[in-house]
């Protein structure tokens, strides 16, 4: 019991502070997608933590690094809702879904992004090779899982 206690306490740190960190060393990575399919392993029945915790991740995230507050949300529901049925075609490879899953979120929420920043006429995030890292780092940790 105090085993799970503790490490709930040390993942709600993370998850309220880590956003903190990306938005000061702009080097760290979002990990956008892996909160996203972390929230799709939610929905698929893993529990209600799957599904909490990234969303309060993902809030955290768009508020300190003032971002369209959830945009990442709706990039999620729009993987879930229209690719994500034709991906679990490859359910016996788990980490094919998974690598995926997390590149597809990523490129919807960039995507979104633009097409935000072209319609409000803003510029939210720069497009450079940070974004790349990010990408990539945020796929590696989808292997991992």
């Amino acid at each position: 019991m105090l085993k799970r206690t503790l490490w709930t306490i040390l993942l709600l740190a993370g998850i309220l502070f880590y956003p903190m960190l990306v938005s000061i060393y702009v080097t760290l990575p979002l990990f956008i997608g892996f909160a996203g399919y972390l929230i799709l392993q939610g929905l698929d029945g893993k529990g209600w933590r799957y599904i909490l915790f990234p969303l309060l991740y993902l809030l955290n995230l768009e508020i300190n690094l003032s971002l369209p507050l959830l945009l990442s949300l709706l990039a999620v529901l729009a993987y879930y809702l229209f690719l994500y049925p034709s991906v679990l075609f490859f359910k016996r490879c788990r980490v094919c879904v998974a690598l995926i899953s997390v590149l597809s979120i990523d490129l919807i929420y960039f995507g979104l992004i633009m097409i935000y920043d072209f319609i409000f006429e803003t510029q939210s995030i720069q497009v450079n090779l940070l974004l790349l890292y990010s990408l990539t780092m945020d796929a590696i940790l989808a292997v991992l899982l």
